[in-house]
């Protein structure tokens, strides 16, 4: 055996460990793409290119990256896995050379009212250990600080063995936590607005309570029944005692028809069931009840820091660890560093790399008591980020879904020395990505194309960047596209004032929003847009706001089910074979019977990952066979729903299947340039952009008169912005006021009136620096948009 090896290593070359230097994929088939065969350098940055739908996320997230993650889980026990998502392996004939994937995507951070930007690094953990041990008057360990832990304290009896005999001993215990009593650590305290939780005219018999789920026939009514109140009195002619009972009662036993049941009164049960979500994680209809009935404000005892006074009262040079969280990141860095404690130099070290890394990232206007629920899709991406930057993993393949999302331009400079920092770390990197910036500092490009869904698919280049240019792709075209401004703009026919702006970072901003035009608010991240836009149009009249948060569905929704397209083609299919429509949904009468309609059946293995097989009834086409019979135009109902969005508006265009509702829905997805969507992908499967251009099509047939869109281009290859730029257009010209939060220079170039806002983030943001045409700003370029924009034109 050692005879080989020494033949096969020559003691002068390189070692053949050191020669595995690339990723192989062959035979990628994973959705639509084509059996295709890629190699990627190792330790290097390689950028996935091609237009929306070409396959790049298919490639890279649905492949390699699962592949890397199956191959990891695999490591551990049956029974960990059966705790794990399942995983299947993907469509591809050989994967060699793979390491460990880390995906940094833009999935909003997880939902929960108590996650701070400071808990979900590890930002809040270090300041703690640092309160504790220098914190004056000293108030405990480092959970004395957490908001996260409440103080509890308590006596029992212990029974132990001493010298062969149990003894009994009585001990005291108490856990001195950092958790606010009144608010629980969230920071708010909740108001009810009692007149919407009842109408006080009527007695609960005549439905009283206006609750969602609160019914006199279901269980509520029951437990109302069976706690003794006069269910026939109006609630104005209630004691205080009664009144007591219905709406505060702590949790109490009663017996209910013979049943055990707890009766709790109807506020605390709503605490539970309700307030303990986080707000963007309800239902449509909890949620409304919520912003009805119930008023968050900040709690009167901690101010809305969530501590106790304890922690509060505990601080390092006069300032406490509240203060410490609510300074703006940069300032946190500075206070940090000012302290000079040789006592727990390593944890200041690591603290003040942990805070600079936030700074670099263009982060450094958050404050670490930021809810991680109200970041943006990028700031979420970029705050996973910075617990990857300072690790001392390397040889991993970091994986990013498209990093400049939410980015300025100012701020895709500094995302770009980050990706080239972990790439010298040794890592192999992977970024899907549109913006010609990024794509720029490639090693390696991967070109997906020519078109999108089936028409995409397929690999049209790979090399090097300036290969790119030469070899006449999309993408290769469109690399050096610069926008021009436009010959003339629209004139506005009123305005919408904003007055004395100040949520968040906002410095009493006035300003008038043109109507009739296309408008383009902009600034670098964290300069105040969203806040002046979300926090003061939305919720108007006439006012449709399009952003980027989760469409809440299953893997049974689908694009047809969404827009409502499904409805006029069941009937269409319905009237012209005689039988009812519900045949013609895999949700009701139509499904088949095997997989209920779900086109997979799901077996159970008890500790082993779940195991998801093609259904062999209905070949996953998911309807029984008789209702496959019926046809319209010559396709069956599974048919039209392989249809993409493109092929479907030719179809329910002319002839048998003429169908002017569906054709009318068809003709908005495809000029949001969702013309590769297949009607019944499941909606689970479409990337952030693509649910916003859903929910744009949607909201399209609406009857509003201004359009808020933020961020519209995100996930839009160069070539698709034009198609997007002519349909702002098309909107506008019908008369509504179209109002968009961007970064793209295209964009800016485009709009009608530019409102700038800056100069900076955070603190040094928050100001108007800029209203006025796009030839003004790039005539005085006095502020970094008007700089980049300038540039950009050239």
């Amino acid at each position: 055996m050692s005879t080989t090896t020494r033949q096969e290593t020559d003691p002068s070359g390189p070692h053949v460990a050191d020669s595995h230097d690339l990723l192989r994929v062959h035979g990628a088939r994973e959705n639509n793409l084509k059996n295709i065969d890629v190699e990627i350098p190792k330790r290097r940055l390689t950028v996935f290119t091609g237009v929306s739908g070409s396959g790049k996320s298919s490639l890279v997230f649905a492949t390699i990256a699962a592949e890397s993650r199956r191959m990891i889980n695999e490591t551990y026990s049956a029974f960990l896995q059966g705790f794990m998502p399942t995983q299947a392996r993907p469509d591809v004939d050989v994967l060699e050379g793979l390491t460990t994937a880390i995906i940094v995507d833009q999935e909003r951070m997880g939902a929960n009212p108590r996650s701070t930007v400071g808990t979900a690094t590890d930002a809040n953990a270090l300041l703690r250990i640092l309160f504790s041990r220098l914190g004056e008057p000293h108030v405990g360990s480092p959970q004395a600080f957490s908001f996260n832990v409440a103080s509890i304290s308590g006596a029992g009896a212990v029974t132990f063995e001493k010298g062969g005999k149990k003894v009994k001993e009585r001990r005291d215990f108490n856990i001195t936590g950092g958790m606010c009593p009144k608010c629980e650590g969230t920071g708010r305290v909740t108001d009810f607005d009692l007149t919407q939780l009842f109408d006080d005219s009527k007695s609960l018999n005549e439905e009283a309570l206006t609750i969602p789920g609160y019914t006199m026939s279901g269980w509520q009514g029951r437990l109302l029944r069976g706690v003794g109140l006069d269910l026939e009195k109006p609630i104005r002619d209630y004691t205080p005692a009664e009144m007591d009972d219905l709406l505060y009662k702590e949790p109490t036993k009663i017996k209910v028809e013979g049943v055990n049941l707890t009766y709790e009164g109807v506020i605390p049960k709503i605490q539970k069931s309700m307030l303990s979500k986080d707000r963007e994680a309800m239902q449509p209809h909890i949620r409304a009840f919520v912003d009805r009935a119930i008023t968050f404000t900040s709690c009167p005892e901690c101010g809305g820091t969530r501590l106790s006074e304890a922690a509060r009262l505990s601080k390092i040079n006069g300032t406490s660890i509240a203060d410490a969280c609510a300074m703006q990141i940069n300032e946190l860095a500075e206070w940090v560093r000012g302290l000079d404690e040789p006592s727990v130099g390593p944890l200041l070290t690591t603290l003040g790399e942990t805070l600079d890394s936030f700074v670099e990232i263009g982060l450094g206007y958050l404050s670490l008591d930021r809810p991680a629920g109200t970041l943006s899709g990028g700031e979420a991406q970029r705050t996973k980020m910075i617990r990857h930057l300072g690790s001392a993993l390397t040889d991993v393949t970091y994986v990013f879904d498209e990093p400049t999302i939410g980015l300025h331009p100012h701020d895709i400079d500094r995302m770009n020395d980050l990706l080239l920092r972990l790439r010298d770390k040794g890592n192999t990197v992977l970024v899907v990505e549109h913006k010609p910036e990024t794509i720029a500092i490639g090693d390696h490009v991967v070109d997906l194309g020519p078109g999108a869904g089936t028409a995409g698919g397929e690999l049209v280049f790979q090399g090097s960047v300036e290969g790119l240019r030469d070899s006449g792709t999309i993408t290769g075209r469109h690399l050096d596209d610069r926008a021009s401004l436009k010959e003339s703009v629209r004139a506005s026919t009123g305005a919408l004032e904003i007055r004395g702006a100040r949520q968040n970072n906002l410095q009493d901003v006035d300003v008038d929003v043109p109507t009739g035009v296309l408008t383009v608010v902009t600034g670098v991240a964290g300069s105040g847009k969203s806040s002046l836009i979300h926090g003061n149009l939305a919720g108007r009249d006439g006012v449709i706001v399009i952003d980027q948060a989760g469409i809440k569905g299953s893997r049974r929704s689908n694009p047809a089910t969404y827009t409502g397209l499904l409805e006029p083609i069941r009937k269409s299919f319905a009237k012209i074979n005689g039988v009812k429509p519900a045949l013609f949904s895999a949700n009701s009468e139509g499904a088949c019977p095997t997989c209920n309609g779900a086109g997979v059946i799901y077996t159970e293995l008890g500790v082993m990952e779940t195991v998801a097989t093609t259904c062999e009834e209905c070949e996953g086409k998911r309807f029984q066979a008789a209702v496959l019979e019926y046809k319209l135009g010559g396709k069956d109902i599974s048919e039209v729903l392989a249809m993409s969005v493109a092929q479907a508006e030719e179809f329910f265009g002319a002839g048998e299947a003429r169908t002017p509702a569906a054709h009318k829905i068809l003709d908005r997805l495809a000029d949001v340039g969702l013309g590769y969507l297949t009607l019944g992908q499941p909606l689970t499967t479409l990337s952030g952009g693509e649910r916003q251009r859903l929910k744009l099509a949607t909201h399209m047939g609406e009857k509003g008169g201004v359009y808020v869109l933020d961020e519209p281009t995100t996930g839009l290859h160069l070539a698709d912005v034009e198609q997007l730029l002519g349909l702002l257009d098309r909107l506008v010209d019908s008369g509504k006021s179209v109002i968009v939060i961007e970064h793209h220079q295209a964009v800016m170039a485009h709009a009608d009136w530019i409102i700038d806002l800056g100069p900076g983030a955070g603190h040094d943001g928050g100001r108007i620096v800029f209203e006025g045409t796009p030839a003004d700003l790039v005539a005085d370029p006095s502020t970094l948009t008007g700089e980049h924009l300038a540039d950009y034109i050239g």
